[in-house]
């Protein structure tokens, strides 16, 4: 590749990642101005979730975009890792608070969505930030501090609004396949959402902690260029 096609193509990458990362941005920041609204008119969150819910599935659906990224290496991001990450909210979302109408309204979904909500709006706005080649104190602070409270929450409510559907997905039989049948093959959905739980409990440590080990190097990096 000539110098002069390498550095088309990394402006053409460039101008992509900023226009999804501000798009995101964008759209996180609708969707929490929206829950905001609805609380303040409704004084209730019931509701709040068919209120946002195409803005929701369509952003949160969006950032399948991030595993392409990593994939072919536009980005730095792991992309095991990422992909676990998006496809836990994507596959949250449209397998079990979309077929599992009943925990909709449940203080669990308000609480992911309000971590989701505030994370990734500062994260997209901490990518921003970065691919125009600044990155505000304030911005950097918020994206490696917030998460010690955010990434709790968020789990919390994704993990108790599984434990809520167990009932209804059992009673209706969702996404499961019984015997006898043509293929020979059984799936319980029911019991699938039970092993989603021993990967939580010993995944969320270890991004957990894993930020914690970011942060440090991140507002160490930041303070150093400030020094100098």
């Amino acid at each position: 590749m000539t110098k002069d096609k390498h550095e088309k193509t990394n402006s053409v990458t460039q101008g992509w990642l900023l226009t999804y990362n501000i798009a995101m941005m964008a759209g996180w920041l609708a969707i929490g101005i929206g829950m905001f609204m609805h609380v303040w008119k409704h004084r209730t969150i019931k509701g709040l979730y068919i209120q946002m819910q195409r803005q929701l599935l369509f952003f949160q659906t969006c950032a399948l975009f991030e595993i392409l990224h990593a994939a072919i290496g536009i980005v730095r991001s792991n992309v095991i890792l990422t992909t676990v990450q998006v496809f836990s909210r994507v596959g949250l979302l449209w397998m079990i608070v979309e077929p599992v109408y009943q925990v909709q309204d449940s203080t669990s979904v308000a609480m992911f969505m309000v971590a989701w909500t505030i994370t990734e709006i500062i994260r997209y706005g901490f990518y921003t930030f970065h691919l125009l080649g600044s990155s505000p104190f304030p911005i950097v602070w918020l994206r490696y501090t917030l998460f010690i409270v955010l990434y709790p929450l968020g789990v919390t409510g994704e993990l108790l609004t599984i434990y809520k559907s167990l009932p209804f997905v059992a009673d209706g039989n969702i996404y499961s396949v019984s015997m006898p049948n043509a293929a020979n093959f059984s799936f319980s959905y029911y019991y699938a959402l039970i092993g989603l739980f021993p990967i939580y409990f010993t995944g969320f440590p270890q991004l957990y902690f894993h930020m914690f080990g970011q942060r440090k190097k991140a507002l160490s990096a930041d303070k150093m260029k400030k020094e100098n």
